[in-house]
């Protein structure tokens, strides 16, 4: 069995049989690394397979194995790998240049609709009585500024009136102090909310009553009520809050790491739940100065118009912010063309946890290209692209799709890779983290039924699936040693952002699309932790998928059922590997 996983691993990492160097001794002159690949085997009809002895048979066809001819690794220093423009194209390597670009790094955040503090208006009693009549007794009710609210009997009205008469008849007769008494009184009379024209009807005697009509100071809809009818109020209780919504807070929470790039005054594109279709913009009012420690976000404070009264508080928003970079990788509020950042496709990089790296291709020499790894240090994800801040120059060549296989191959080769830089090989993974790889490759399986049954509504629930398990293998992850651990971050880079790109895909075409690193990445995460399963898994190869490009994907059937093309070209393939 142990002989049989070996295979697959080294299988994995040739895959294509693809790799063939090194005949000599490597440039440290160790003469035990250079019996150990003096001679190698390979399978006539399956060229992928590549092992380093004979006593065993080709694990596809059972054919006997032929000496492998490899070229010369003279010039190449111990974490090099040379291939043969042949032997690339089979495994599947791209490159693509660094280069300069603009850079717009999009923050989500999520949050709620609420009503704006600065526009409600609290009612209260200005005077102790008893509420004899309600003109609003529902919370919700839309008002108008000066409309009736309530109705308040207060013998205190009565004798502040009579007195405000009284005194005005005094300062008339030319008392002494008749004229500060009928200020005060006036000036009572003010304060509880009557209005100046309520004062003269006093003064001329026309109005003399125990009950005061509340009005709105503004208009807008009742949020909170309090008043009841017959409640004994006293001076200062709260009976109604109005609250005006023809301009609205959108109150989002930010993580962490984005505070930073996040001011007041940049625009917010947001959507709201109850609101399908509809997009809305708003200006960042406020970023709070303390972050909240139980769930580390920040709240970030948005105004926006609501003249039409779509937007209700409460109503649930997920938000969009666009923010510039420069080439430090910070926010900037205006992008400078002359300080454009350095930029990789996100499929670059193997993140390592403190490390990341990255496979660069550093020569072509004739009919062979050299590899080389290089450290980097990367500054925010903008999508599918890494700003870069050390480590590389434009116009250098970064692989982009295969990353894995060249970094496999040296560790089986016992050579130094970026990954594992002592050249120890892989390590083993522990039977919880299997047992969630085996969960993982379930619920791929219902994705590639599902897509090559033109089914995109199952497709779309199986993506969900792929993305839960994802996360279950994460959680288990803690159970590896730390060299594995970190190997498992770079694929579960490339898986998550495969998912997550199918995820956002708007129909059943462009969900098919990230499946070529789904699947690659999957199989060699299968081959990188020795996966052994009870049933067969089983790698199929379409050369017509993606417009001629050619892909892989994994199924457990040996029947070919294309998921690139679904119906048109269901048995468009053929197995070119199993693990067994």
């Amino acid at each position: 069995m142990r002989k049989v996983l070996l295979i697959l691993a080294l299988a994995a990492a040739f895959a294509a049989g693809y790799l063939a160097r090194r005949s000599g001794p490597d440039s440290a002159g160790s003469p035990e690394a250079a019996a150990a690949v003096e001679t190698r085997w390979t399978c006539s009809m399956h060229p992928q397979i590549i092992l380093p002895s004979n006593d065993q048979q080709c694990p596809i066809c059972f054919m006997d194995l032929i000496p492998l001819e490899e070229t010369g690794s003279e010039g190449l220093r111990p974490e090099e790998l040379a291939l043969s423009a042949n032997a690339a194209a089979l495994a599947e390597i791209r490159v693509t240049e660094v280069r300069r670009q603009a850079v717009s790094r999009d923050i989500r955040l999520v949050g709620k609709v609420t009503a704006d503090e600065t526009r409600i208006s609290t009612i209260t009693a200005r005077f102790s009585g008893r509420l004899d009549r309600l003109f609003v007794d529902t919370t919700g009710q839309k008002v108008r500024p000066g409309m009736p609210l309530a109705e308040i009997y207060s013998p205190e009205l009565y004798s502040a009136q009579a007195e405000l008469q009284a005194a005005a008849r005094a300062a008339a007769d030319g008392a002494a102090s008749a004229e500060a008494t009928y200020r005060s009184a006036q000036r009572k009379m003010d304060l509880w909310g009557l209005t100046a024209e309520q004062i003269e009807q006093i003064l001329a005697g026309e109005l003399l009553s125990s009950h005061l009509t509340v009005t709105a100071p503004t208009g807008g809809v009742v949020v909170d009520r309090q008043a009841t009818l017959g409640r004994y109020v006293k001076t200062g209780t709260e009976l109604y809050a109005i609250a005006d919504l023809s301009r609205v807070w959108v109150t989002l929470d930010a993580f962490e790491t984005d505070v930073a790039s996040l001011r007041e005054g940049q625009t917010v594109s947001f959507t709201a739940r109850a609101l399908p279709g509809r997009t809305f913009t708003g200006e960042v009012l406020f970023v709070n100065p303390v972050m909240n420690e139980r769930s580390r976000t920040v709240e970030v404070r948005v105004e926006v118009d609501n003249a039409d009264g779509h937007l209700k508080p409460g109503m649930l928003v997920t938000g969009r912010v666009a923010v510039a970079l420069d080439a430090a990788g910070q926010a900037v509020v205006t992008a400078d063309p002359s300080d454009q950042p350095l930029v990789i496709p996100a499929t670059a990089p193997l993140l390592t946890g403190d490390r990341s790296v990255v496979y660069v291709r550093r020569s072509v020499d004739g009919e062979r290209a050299v590899f080389a790894g290089r450290q980097v240090v990367l500054g925010p994800r903008a999508g599918d692209i890494y700003v870069v801040l050390e480590g590389l120059t434009a116009g250098e060549d970064v692989v982009t799709h295969g990353v894995f296989k060249i970094d496999s191959a040296l560790q089986i080769l016992a050579k130094p890779s970026m990954m594992n830089p002592a050249g120890e090989g892989a390590h083993p993974a522990t039977p919880e983290f299997k047992r969630s790889l085996g969960d993982l490759v379930a619920h791929y399986y219902v994705l590639q039924a599902a897509l090559a049954g033109d089914d995109d509504i199952a497709a779309k629930r199986a993506v969900t699936g792929v993305a839960s398990a994802l996360d279950l293998v994460d959680q288990v992850s803690g159970t590896l040693d730390a060299a594995a651990a970190d190997r498992w971050q770079s694929a579960a880079a490339v898986l998550t952002g495969a998912v997550r790109r199918m995820t956002d895909s708007p129909d059943l075409t462009q969900r098919r699309l990230p499946l070529e690193d789904l699947s690659d990445t999957l199989w060699e995460t299968l081959l990188v932790f020795d996966y052994s399963a009870d049933n067969p898994v089983r790698r199929f190869h379409c050369p017509m998928a993606l417009d001629g490009k050619g892909a892989n994907w994994i199924q457990a059937d040996t029947t070919t059922t294309n998921p690139y093309y679904g119906s048109a070209m269901l048995r468009c393939g053929w197995e070119v590997e199993v693990i067994k």
